[in-house]
C-alpha cells in the first residue's frame, strides 16, 4: 500500500512536472498535488536519496548486508543510497557514519540529513536518513524489510542520539 502510494506520487509528480494531463480525481489531485509540494522542498541532491532509498523500501534486512540483492543493514543502507544517489562514499558502520558531517540540531533536521539512535545499549548503534514531517526510512533489524518510521513514536524518542549532515546545501 505505502510503496503503491509512493509510486503514485512520484508518477504523478513526473507527469506534472512533463505538463502530462492526470488522470487522478480531484481528491487524489489534491492529495497528490500536497505530497508533491512537500517532496519539491527537498534540493536535487536530497531528491536523488530520497528516490533511491524509497526504491528499496521492502528489501529485507541482514546483519552485516552491504548488498541490496541479499539484504541490508542499517549502515548498509544508507552506504548505498548515498553511494548510488550522490557519489558519497561513507564508513560501514553507524558509529563510524556519526562522525562524517556537521553536527545538525533536531529543529534544524533536512531531508537527506542521517539521524542516529541508541537501539543496542551503545550510542550511534543505529542510522537511517530522515524525510522530512518527522519520518525516517532504516533497515531496522532481523526479521524486518527498509521502510519508513516516524520519529515522533515513543521509542524512537527515547533513543535519539543525534544527526548528521552529509549534504552540502
Amino acid at each position: 500500500m505505502f510503496r503503491h502510494k509512493i509510486i503514485t506520487i512520484l508518477l504523478f509528480a513526473t507527469a506534472v512536472s512533463l505538463g502530462a494531463p492526470a488522470s487522478a480525481s480531484a481528491t487524489e489531485q489534491h492529495d497528490l498535488t500536497e505530497e508533491t509540494s512537500f517532496f519539491e522542498r527537498y534540493t536535487n541532491s536530497a531528491q536523488d536519496l530520497i528516490l533511491k532509498g524509497l526504491e528499496l523500501v521492502g528489501i529485507n534486512y541482514r546483519r552485516g548486508g552491504t548488498d541490496p540483492e541479499k539484504g541490508l543493514d542499517c549502515s548498509g543502507f544508507v552506504q548505498v543510497v548515498f553511494r548510488d544517489a550522490v557519489g558519497k562514499l561513507l564508513p560501514r558502520t553507524a558509529k563510524e557514519q556519526s562522525q562524517v558531517g556537521d553536527a545538525v540540531d533536531k529543529k534544524e533536521l533536512k531531508p537527506g540529513d542521517l539521524v542516529f539512535f541508541n537501539t543496542m545499549r551503545r550510542a550511534f548503534s543505529h542510522v537511517g536518513i530522515y524525510l522530512g514531517d518527522n519520518r525516517f526510512m532504516h533497515a531496522p533489524r532481523t526479521g524486518a524489510e527498509v521502510r519508513v518510521e516516524d520519529m515522533s513514536q515513543s521509542y524512537w524518542v527515547k533513543r535519539y542520539n543525534g544527526a548528521r549532515r552529509i549534504l552540502e546545501r
